[in-house]
């Protein structure tokens, strides 16, 4: 099966169970995601199938959407609800207008340290295997942009907020953050992932009716249309002679993309055969070959 498929994580399973979980469903062994989910976050999971995994490069950083909660109060190690305290509980909560103002500083370009349990590569290791054997781990400062934060009024320990962050960002230590500006500690509480570039929750089935789905043998179906994705992409379609030789690997000349970088060549509506280079002038070279 080769296609994109969204899933709407649920919340206590990791990406590689949800990626487990549809291979049993499917039969199909070669499936990949387009970033994470930590286990408590739930929401928009994209997988792509079958040959569809050698397009991942093309798909490039994708600002993420959240909604959730900040706990205020105290911090902990992982600085999100599934970790271990590591402050007393303060004994002052700030008030709305402490929150607000605090928030402002993280809107726009912002540095950001990741959190010691994270996938970060520190001397090619992910930090979280250090962290777990308690070891102290120095994760560098990188630069994203929060293109919006909006959070709410605090509704005893619970502020509700809404995020949308640049590829690589974390919400957990946004939370961390703030809780650290506001002098109080805090912590990401939930995380629900609402649009992952282009993909959304309109688009997402859960894990049971992809299970149905996929024993209705119905789920390829359900799939966008192969059409739809990398938009940016123009798109043609070939006769038989230039899909034979893009199978083969060979050069074709695409006269109708004389002043594209890179394109999409199905044989057919629904069946991508390569994604060309152009080499020079109408000339291209599949650089991946589906069909």
């Amino acid at each position: 099966m080769n296609g994109l498929l969204v899933i709407d994580k649920p919340s206590a399973m990791t990406s590689h169970d949800v990626v487990s979980r549809l291979r049993r469903a499917t039969g199909e062994s070669m499936v990949g995601h387009l970033g994470t989910l930590d286990p408590m976050a739930t929401g928009v999971l994209p997988l792509l199938l079958g040959k569809y995994t050698r397009l991942a490069q093309f798909f490039g950083p994708m600002p993420k959407a959240y909604t959730g909660a900040i706990r205020f109060g105290f911090s902990t190690d992982t600085y999100d609800a599934d970790g271990i305290p590591v402050a007393p509980v303060a004994t002052r909560l700030p008030t709305n207008e402490e929150i607000q103002a605090a928030a402002a500083l993280f809107r726009g370009q912002v540095e950001q340290t990741p959190p010691p349990f994270s996938a970060k590569k520190v001397d090619g290791k992910p930090a979280y295997k250090a962290a777990r054997r308690g070891e102290t781990v120095m994760l560098k400062p990188v630069s994203l942009m929060i293109e919006e934060f909006v959070i709410g009024e605090r509704e005893g320990e619970y502020a509700e907020f809404t995020v949308r962050i640049s590829s690589g960002g974390y919400v957990r230590s946004v939370a961390h953050d703030l809780g650290r500006a506001l002098g109080c500690g805090a912590h990401l509480a939930r995380l629900r992932r609402i649009a992952a570039g282009p993909f959304t929750l309109a688009q997402a089935l859960t894990l049971d009716e992809m299970c149905a789905l996929a024993a209705a043998g119905t789920l390829e179906q359900s799939l966008p249309h192969p059409r739809t994705l990398l938009p940016e992409l123009p798109a043609t379609t070939a006769d038989t002679w230039v899909a034979g030789r893009l199978r083969n690997g060979n050069a074709v000349n695409l006269p109708e993309f004389s002043n594209a970088p890179l394109a999409k060549v199905f044989a057919g509506q629904r069946d991508l055969v390569a994604i060309v280079r152009r080499v020079a002038g109408t000339l291209f070279q599949p650089i991946v070959v589906l069909g």
